[in-house]
């Protein structure tokens, strides 16, 4: 696959993510304009942070004057779960410049780490054209979180409770579409299960600390079941 092909292909198979996206850039360019805030600080957070949850966090503490280190701590602790997928994907980019290493860990998302790993796995993408793959996937994302923002701000704050209409769901069940395919071992559902339970039990910590313990359970309980199975298997 060339570089150009690679790039399109990146791009392309984030396209169910970037449609899961869209209600949730609206909502939040909406939440800056109701909330009185200029539209450039819109465009910063979503230019220079790009990252959903995070600014969600961030405007609501800029709201109540919370304390810069306040704001920036909350946000580190939420994209702590990056670390995860960056550590999943070192191997794969270790051969990089710095440079090229650094464009790809400011594009890291959820969505395109969800829609670019996959391929990796398979074989249809290397350490030659992955990181075009991934940035195609991260201009297409970028771009789309971007343009959302601002239409959210100047069209989604004229209509009336666009935060109730529960269109972040979209994003939720684009999550559910890619993860089920996964299910097909036993590795596999240990996570789940365990992910799921630990999220469930430790909803309310602050800051959805809960949601970062619940991904280091999952992992965990994935490594221990596949420890297991082979442990059985060289047994059998």
């Amino acid at each position: 696959m060339t570089r150009g092909a690679a790039f399109r292909f990146g791009a392309l198979v984030s396209a169910p993510m970037i449609l899961g996206g869209v209600p949730f850039g609206i909502i939040f360019g909406s939440l800056v304009a109701t909330s009185g805030f200029s539209v450039w600080l819109a465009v910063a957070l979503s230019a220079l942070v790009f990252a959903g949850s995070s600014q969600f966090i961030a405007i609501g503490l800029i709201a109540v004057s919370a304390p810069v280190w306040v704001i920036v701590s909350t946000t580190f602790i939420v994209n702590l779960r990056h670390f995860l997928y960056a550590a999943d994907l070192l191997k794969h980019v270790r051969h990089l410049p710095l440079g090229w290493r650094a464009l790809l860990a400011f594009g890291l998302t959820d969505e395109t780490y969800a829609a670019v790993k996959p391929y990796y796995a398979n074989g249809r993408l290397d350490e030659q054209n992955g990181h075009w793959a991934y940035l195609g996937s991260i201009v297409a994302m970028y771009s789309m979180w971007n343009a959302t923002t601002l239409l959210g701000y100047f069209v989604g704050s004229q209509i009336p409770d666009l935060s109730n209409w529960g269109l972040e769901f979209a994003m939720v069940a684009t999550f559910i579409g890619i993860i089920t395919p996964y299910l097909k071992t036993l590795p596999y559902w240990g996570a789940l299960i365990g992910a799921s339970f630990t999220a469930l039990a430790l909803v309310h910590l602050p800051n959805n600390l809960g949601l970062l313990i619940a991904a280091l359970v999952g992992v965990s309980m994935g490594m221990l079941t596949e420890y297991l199975q082979h442990q059985i298997q060289d047994k059998g």
